[in-house]
């Protein structure tokens, strides 16, 4: 369904399936790597009013993983360019679709990880670019980078107190 090229060397179509709606490429030397392109075959569309988030993946100081957020496609949108030489230096956040659970209170982030993941992709679903977008005076448009920032900061506070909505 996805393919991915990065300048100099062969496309990529062999995605490793790591769940049902997640796949991964894999760059070796990623160190080296300045863009990628990640885009759609074809052969498989979204699903109508979908699309989907790309991610950006590489190893922390300490074993961990950093993850950041660079774009997204969907079947009006099959393909992107994106720059990942400054990420390679700089800290990422959490995988949006990752664990953030507290010890003692599993059950209710497990609750919200799957709250939050569901509006995120819910919401990244309808995404368009600013050319994409036609006047419309009653709809609201809002940037997916709010709807990120808002989610990192609720996972923040969740990681701080797993509580803190209940005040």
């Amino acid at each position: 369904m996805f393919g991915c090229v990065v300048a100099g060397r062969l496309v990529q179509t062999d995605a490793l399936q790591v769940a049902n709606d997640k796949f991964v490429f894999n760059l070796p030397d990623y160190e080296n790597v300045n863009h990628v392109v990640v885009f759609m075959l074809g052969t498989v569309p979204f699903p109508v009013g979908m699309g989907g988030a790309v991610y950006f993946s590489f190893p922390d100081q300490v074993g961990g993983q950093v993850w950041q957020l660079l774009g997204f496609i969907t079947n009006d949108k099959p393909s992107a360019i994106f720059k990942i030489a400054s990420l390679k230096a700089g800290e990422g956040g959490k995988h949006p679709f990752g664990m953030m659970a507290a010890p003692q209170a599993v059950s209710v982030a497990q609750f919200t990880q799957k709250m939050l993941d569901n509006l995120y992709n819910f919401t990244l679903s309808f995404a368009v670019t600013q050319s994409q977008m036609t006047s419309n005076p009653s709809e609201v448009f809002i940037p997916a980078s709010s709807i990120l920032k808002w989610y990192e900061n609720f996972q923040r506070r969740m990681a701080h107190n797993p509580h803190f909505w209940k005040a």
